[in-house]
């Protein structure tokens, strides 16, 4: 851009000394000047008092005068001759002093386009800076707002991450726990070789009772191994596409090694019948199923395989039936005193899901509300023989404003929503008796989660997903106390 500038600064300075040499030089050309003019005015002068001018030829000439028969006044006089500008010297100076000027004028004219033509790249490389510089302002605001995301996601995983700073804490306690367990079994190893090799060495009820004491301990701390604390649930793996938009499915979490059935239950209500499948790989490739007619209809989706038998809540009612399956008949039958039932306190989306029944680690689980309570969430430990409530735990969070539960641990895990975004975001604990708000996303695939149920033996959640059948993995985080051992 400075090139062109610096030509524009020529042309107007070279226009500029043009003209103040044509201002000063032409006059004195021509003859314009006050000193000739001065002259030529005292050469008319001398022709008034009758005396001719130095050169005849540049002016008119009388040769004869007389006078005419009424007494006029007649001359003869010559004009000067018509060819005498042709000859002038001064002439020949204005017509080349002409051909300069239309020199300088055609110059001029040549400089004035090349003007016109560094103006118009001046004007096109200004447009292009410009151009430049909003992009670089733009490249500029674009680079901020990256920098301003990236803080946000760093901080949002550092967030995430500052909870687990005491949970790994812990867990330098449990290593070193699971050190000494290792030390005294090795410990115990050695006495026991001693003990071969020389009997009454040691007192054999003693050893007895160490190897007895340091088997429950060992047993107990595999217990506290296999629960843990919900940090992160997986992306949902699509099973199969299959039933109406409401319905439930599961598979017996302490059936069998080996046996791996699949149960089906479509709807949530004025429904009887339960698919059974002899395999998942069944359950996804085939439409090969055993049907077994309920006694009852069931309500909402809370129903769960336990042991060899179904637990489900009677249609428009407070009773909880279990049916066994080998039988086909009713085992056991149980009213759930002052639960809310036929949508009174349903989850978000509806579908008489009132009452709720879940199997984890500990065992069977109920989730309810009642009117004591406020319509908030009620979780009572079952036993699975008797269907007698053995514990009971009243929480502060309305059942109508979840969208979904489980238990994992003792821990009841609850779903912002149905559809849409949702994210699991309240627990409460039972074996502390206390809660907390948390936030794990839940992929919620397809729109609408009817059916959300976890399995112990699998470590999955099953999940019934408008008409998709879904399950996905769970992160647990484990903890071993010493204290509790």
């Amino acid at each position: 851009m400075t090139v062109p500038l610096l030509k524009i600064g020529v042309v107007l300075s070279t226009m500029a000394m043009i003209t103040n040499w044509m201002s000063q030089t032409l006059p004195s050309l021509v003859g314009l000047n006050t000193t000739k003019l001065t002259a030529a005015q005292s050469g008319y002068l001398d022709r008034s008092t009758g005396v001719l001018p130095a050169n005849p030829e540049e002016s008119w000439q009388v040769y004869s005068s007389a006078q005419d028969s009424e007494g006029r006044c007649v001359c003869t006089v010559v004009a000067p001759q018509q060819t005498m500008c042709s000859r002038d010297a001064r002439t020949k100076q204005l017509r080349q002093l002409l051909e300069k000027v239309q020199n300088m004028t055609q110059s001029i004219q040549v400089l004035d386009q090349r003007t016109q033509r560094d103006l118009q790249y001046v004007v096109k490389m200004e447009d292009q800076l410009r151009g430049l510089e909003n992009k670089f302002r733009q490249v500029e605001e674009s680079h901020k707002q990256n920098l301003a995301k990236q803080y946000k996601t760093i901080k949002a995983k550092m967030a995430e991450l500052r909870p687990l700073i005491p949970v790994l804490e812990e867990y330098k306690a449990d290593a070193r726990l699971v050190l000494q367990f290792k030390q005294e079994v090795q410990n115990l190893t050695a006495s026991l070789a001693l003990l071969q090799q020389e009997m009454g060495a040691y007192d054999y009820d003693e050893l007895h009772s160490r190897v007895s004491s340091l088997e429950e301990r060992l047993r107990a701390c595999m217990q506290k191994l296999a629960c843990g604390k919900l940090t992160g649930i997986s992306e949902p793996i699509t099973i199969k596409t299959s039933g109406s938009r409401f319905g439930s499915w599961m598979t017996d979490p302490v059936a069998p090694e080996g046996d791996t059935r699949v149960w089906y239950m479509d709807g949530y209500h004025n429904n009887r019948f339960v698919r059974e499948y002899r395999s998942l790989v069944d359950f996804m490739t085939s439409d090969n199923f055993t049907s077994h007619r309920l006694p009852h209809p069931w309500s909402g989706t809370g129903q769960v395989v336990y042991n060899g038998s179904i637990y489900f809540n009677k249609f428009q009612s407070q009773v909880i039936i279990k049916f066994d399956f080998k039988t086909s008949t009713i085992s056991r039958t149980q009213r759930l005193d002052n639960a809310g039932f036929n949508n009174a306190y349903h989850y978000a989306w509806g579908g008489h899901s009132d009452i709720d029944l879940m199997v984890d680690e500990g065992g069977l689980w109920v989730v309810y509300a009642t009117n004591q309570n406020a319509g908030n969430i009620v979780i009572s430990k079952l036993n699975p023989v008797t269907l007698h409530v053995v514990k009971t735990w009243t929480t502060n969070h309305p059942k109508r404003s979840a969208g979904e539960s489980f238990m994992i641990c003792g821990t009841l895990y609850v779903t912002n929503g149905y559809s849409g975004g949702t994210k699991v975001y309240y627990a409460y604990h039972t074996n502390s008796s206390t809660y907390e708000y948390i936030d794990i996303p839940l992929q919620n695939k397809y729109s609408h989660i009817s059916m959300l149920d976890y399995n112990p033996r699998d470590r999955a959640l099953y999940a019934w997903n408008n008409g998709h059948q879904v399950l996905y993995n769970v992160t647990l985080f484990h903890l071993v106390r010493s204290e509790e051992l």
